[in-house]
């Protein structure tokens, strides 16, 4: 087992890895739309927060030596299903594989954001 951790993503928030390596995967933790350059969240939409966690997923994929086509699984959390539409807008520019998916709306998701997205990927 590796773990992986980049500055380009955001540090773990609590006592996990960004991104763990076992056998030919790479599992990542769910990303929130925390900006890793100022620790804060970026964007006010959901669309906006979107874009700022599938970026952070990017990175840690890139750390891994793999990339955003190689994911085969991926779970989504949002704060408000209402927002599934707009969700789905931006997710789709990013997984252009159509990735197995669970999209679900949870009570909180840390810091308040308005998404999270944890990954499954292929090296």
């Amino acid at each position: 087992m590796k773990t992986i951790q980049t500055n380009d993503a955001p540090a773990a928030i609590g006592p996990y890895s960004q991104a763990k390596i076992v056998g030919d995967f790479v599992y990542c933790s769910g990303q929130i739309p925390v900006n890793p350059a100022t620790s804060q969240i970026d964007g006010q939409t959901v669309a906006a927060q979107t874009d700022r966690v599938c970026k952070n997923v990017c990175a840690l994929l890139k750390a891994a030596g793999t990339s955003i086509d190689k994911v085969f699984k991926t779970t989504c959390f949002l704060a408000d299903i209402k927002d599934f539409g707009e969700f789905n807008a931006v997710y789709e520019k990013y997984f252009t594989s159509k990735p197995a998916r669970s999209c679900v709306a949870v009570r909180d998701i840390p810091k308040g954001a308005l998404v999270e997205i944890e990954v499954i990927a292929e090296l």
